[in-house]
C-alpha cells in the first residue's frame, strides 16, 4: 500500500513537471527538477528483483547495479543543477552546471573503468558484495563519495531556501532537507563500511540493515518533500476546477434568460486548431465566458429595470429573489429596446456585490441565478398541482 502511494505521488509529480516543461521549455530550474524526478523514478526498476534480473540477463550480471548507481548519480546532479540555475544568473548557472556535469562524467567513467567488463562482481546487494576485491570496493567508495558530496551541497542549498521561503513552500523544503541529510549520512556510513570490509573487518548484519532502512526512508522523504508543493498545487487546482464547474452550472438559468433576450452578448470562439478548440471547451474558459456573458446581459437590461432594482441599493432593497422576478417580468416579452420603441436611460450597475473582487461578483450572479431556478421550480410545482386538481 505504501509503495503504491509512493509511486502514485511520484508519477503525479513527474506528470505535473513535464506539463510545466512543455509550457515553458526554457525554464532551466523546472527542467532540472523534472529530470531529477525522472532519473529517481528510473532508478527503481533496476533495483527491484524483476527489473534487475531482466537487465542482468541482457547485459550480464551486475549491469543493473551499475545502471542503478548511474541513475542515482544523475538524480543528484540534476538536483544540484536546480539550485545552480535558481541561485545565479543564466550564464553563471550554465557554467557551474557544465563543471558539475564534467565532474559527474568523470565519476561515471571512473565507475565503469573500475568495474570494467567484469561487472558480474557487483551481483548481489551491498551487504553481500565482496569488498575484498579492489574493483568492488572502489566502485562503492567512489559512488558513495560523490553522492555524499552532491547530497551535502543540495542539503545546504535546501536549508538556505527553506529559511527564505514562506509556508507552505518551506514545509516541502524542510522535508526535502531532512531526506537529503539522512541520505548523506547513510552514504558516509556506507563509505566507512566499505573501508572496514576491504581491510578485512566485518560489519554486523544489523548495521547494514539499519543503513539500508535509513536510505529507503530518506529517499521517500526526499521524494515527498520535492512532490509536496506539486501535489498541493494539484489539489488546489482540482478544487478551483470543481468550484468553476459548479458555478458554471449554477449560472445556467441566468445565462439562458439573458442569452435568449440578447443573443449578441454570447461570446463566439474562433478556434482554428484542435488544441484551441479543446482549450475553448475547458471548464475554466467556459466558466469565465459565462460570467462575462451574464454580466454583459445585465448591463444591457439594466436601463429597463425599475430604479429600485439597480445601482448600489440592490443589496439593501432588492434581494436576489425580487430582482429575479423583475428580470423575468422585463424579459417576458423578449429583448427590451429591440424594437426601438422605448428610449432607454444610461446603463447602470445591477446586482453589485458588497465586497470587491471577482469571486464576490460571481457569488452575486450565482445568487441571482439560484433565485431564478427556485422560482422556476416553484412555478413547475404550482402548474403540476393545478393539473392534478
Amino acid at each position: 500500500m505504501v509503495t503504491t502511494v509512493f509511486f502514485t505521488v511520484l508519477a503525479a509529480a513527474i506528470g505535473w513537471k513535464i506539463r510545466q516543461v512543455v509550457r515553458n521549455p526554457d525554464n532551466a530550474p523546472v527542467r532540472s527538477v523534472t529530470l531529477c524526478l525522472v532519473c529517481a523514478a528510473a532508478s527503481y526498476p533496476p533495483a527491484m528483483p524483476g527489473g534487475a534480473s531482466g537487465i542482468d540477463a541482457v547485459a550480464g550480471h551486475g549491469a543493473a547495479k551499475v545502471l542503478q548507481n548511474v541513475l542515482l548519480l544523475a538524480t543528484l546532479f540534476f538536483l544540484m543543477c536546480f539550485y545552480l540555475y535558481s541561485a545565479a544568473d543564466e550564464q553563471s548557472g550554465r557554467r557551474r552546471a557544465r563543471r558539475e556535469g564534467a565532474a559527474l562524467l568523470l565519476v561515471i567513467v571512473g565507475l565503469v573503468a573500475i568495474v570494467g567488463s567484469g561487472h558480474e562482481v557487483l551481483a548481489g546487494s551491498f551487504a553481500t558484495a565482496d569488498m575484498a576485491l579492489p574493483q568492488v570496493a572502489g566502485f562503492y567508495l567512489l559512488a558513495g563519495l560523490y553522492m555524499m558530496y552532491a547530497l551535502g551541497a543540495a542539503f545546504w542549498w535546501t536549508c538556505r531556501y527553506a529559511w527564505l521561503s514562506p509556508r507552505p513552500h518551506s514545509t516541502g523544503l524542510w522535508v526535502t532537507a531532512v531526506g537529503l541529510a539522512a541520505m548523506a549520512s547513510a552514504c558516509a556510513i556506507r563509505a566507512v563500511f566499505v573501508i572496514i570490509r576491504h581491510m578485512g573487518g566485518g560489519v554486523p548484519a544489523g548495521l547494514n540493515a539499519a543503513v539500508a532502512a535509513l536510505l529507503v526512508i530518506s529517499v521517500t522523504l526526499f521524494v515527498v518533500g520535492v512532490s509536496y508543493p506539486i501535489v498541493r498545487n494539484w489539489i488546489t487546482a482540482v478544487r478551483i476546477w470543481h468550484r468553476h464547474r459548479r458555478a458554471h452550472r449554477r449560472l445556467e438559468p441566468l445565462w439562458a434568460l439573458l442569452a435568449e433576450a440578447y443573443p449578441d452578448s454570447v461570446l463566439q470562439t474562433s478556434a482554428n486548431s484542435w488544441s484551441e478548440r479543446w482549450r475553448a471547451r475547458s471548464v475554466h474558459r467556459r466558466y469565465h465566458r459565462r460570467v462575462v456573458e451574464c454580466r454583459d446581459g445585465l448591463v444591457q437590461v439594466s436601463p429597463y429595470l425599475p430604479a429600485q432594482y439597480t445601482g448600489g441599493a440592490v443589496l439593501d432593497s432588492a434581494p436576489p429573489a425580487v430582482l429575479a422576478a423583475s428580470l423575468r417580468d422585463v424579459l417576458a416579452a423578449g429583448s427590451p429596446g429591440a424594437s426601438g420603441t422605448v428610449e432607454p436611460v444610461a446603463a447602470v450597475p445591477v446586482a453589485l456585490p458588497s465586497q470587491q473582487g471577482p469571486e464576490a461578483d460571481v457569488e452575486q450572479l450565482v445568487a441571482l441565478a439560484d433565485a431564478l431556478r427556485n422560482a422556476r421550480s416553484q412555478n413547475v410545482s404550482v402548474m403540476t398541482a393545478a393539473n392534478h386538481d
